[in-house]
């Protein structure tokens, strides 16, 4: 079963990593920076379904602290972004070409023909959805809030839920289905069980680190067949499988999201999906990681965070992005990273290991140079 042990190997895996001095030819420049004095933009998700195309989706949020939508599009590799209008501000998005794309957010699901130029409203699509996938312009699946994963087969006209979800006995209020990947046919969904506790976040109060970390619920949905079937595994787990990112050549990366409480803030897991095992490839005190990619037709990979300040992983304080690249997923190079750029969360996006971008919620987007 692919994916099977990944929630126990959660468990088990030791924290390794490596850093070293990333090649000098190669290099991380700010190409977009938000500038605006009385303002300030916060970026959700960014996609570059080619490398020409970029779109960029979040809000931006004014002195008297009232939030804008906005999407910024690009078809130039990101050389000059234009402001496309919006209605609701994106979570999230997925592009299934340069043109064809859905867009998640707090109300419902969005959809463009038009590279994220113009959007239309899916009027009978869920909402509090937080991811979505789509195999096939008709076929797709969204994820979410209130141990809720719809699939449509009919390109969003209608929705409906997995079957499986009857088999998962936890509280559908503090269950969420936070991450959807697919590579082929073969795909998982990640989603974890997390009731509230007392008190504020950890960076207000103090005491909270002092806190003994208790394991959480955590549930992988499994199917190899483009969801024909889907195969449900359970484990309790310290942190959250907030991203995955699967490769044809049957490897990939899975990010594992821990509390303040916890020794280290994440840790990245090498996936070999033939034989369905997963160990620790990345986890370092100082390393923050928000995001995972891997590539079709490369052995790179890339890893993207922030370095935290002190014990505290979660300050309100922006860090310094730092991202790390590997060949072989288990040893870490760090980049050359502009040193303007900060980031409590940096989300990684392009087409192939050439063509990449980075974005940061402050409002930036690097693009990786290769001199």
């Amino acid at each position: 079963m692919i994916f099977g042990r990944l929630a126990t190997t959660l468990l088990l895996a030791t924290f390794t990593g490596s850093t070293v001095t990333a090649m000098a030819a190669e290099h991380w420049d700010v190409q977009f920076r938000y500038r605006q004095l009385d303002s300030t933009l916060t970026i959700n998700d960014l996609v570059f379904p080619s490398a020409k195309r970029g779109i960029a989706c979040g809000f931006v949020t004014d002195r008297k602290e009232k939030d804008k939508p906005v999407v910024l599009v690009t078809s130039d590799g990101g050389e000059k972004w234009t402001e496309a209008p919006l209605k609701e501000a994106g979570l999230s998005m997925f592009f299934l070409d340069e043109s064809t794309g859905w867009m998640v957010t707090e109300k419902g699901i969005w959809k463009t023909l038009e590279s994220g130029r113009s959007w239309s409203k899916l009027t009978r699509a869920p909402s509090g959805m937080l991811r979505l996938w789509f195999l096939t312009p008709e076929h797709g699946y969204a994820a979410g809030l209130q141990k809720r994963v719809f699939e449509t087969i009919d390109g969003g006209d209608s929705w409906a839920p997995l079957e499986i979800l009857k088999e998962i006995e936890t509280n559908a209020l503090y269950t969420t289905f936070g991450e959807i990947s697919f590579v082929g046919q073969a795909g998982i969904i990640s989603g974890w069980n997390v009731p509230p506790r007392r008190g504020g976040p950890d960076w207000m109060e103090p005491e909270n680190l002092k806190r003994k970390q208790v394991p959480h619920y955590t549930v992988l949905l499994q199917t190899v067949d483009g969801g024909k079937k889907w195969i449900k595994s359970e484990a309790s787990v310290f942190g959250q499988v907030t991203r995955l990112s699967l490769s044809p050549q049957g490897t990939g990366l899975g990010l594992v999201v821990f509390k303040d409480a916890f020794d280290i803030p994440s840790e990245v897991m090498r996936l070999d999906l033939k034989t369905s095992k997963s160990v620790s490839s990345f986890a370092k005190k100082d390393r923050a990681i928000t995001d995972v990619r891997v590539f079709a037709g490369s052995n790179r990979a890339m890893i993207a965070g922030y370095e935290p300040s002190g014990p505290v992983f979660n300050s309100p304080i922006p860090g310094r992005l730092k991202v790390l690249t590997s060949n072989d997923l288990q040893t870490w190079t760090e980049m050359t990273v502009d040193y303007k750029a900060v980031a409590h969360s940096a989300i990684i996006a392009g087409p192939d290991d050439k063509n990449v971008w980075i974005a940061t919620d402050t409002g930036m987007i690097l693009k990786l140079i290769q001199d």
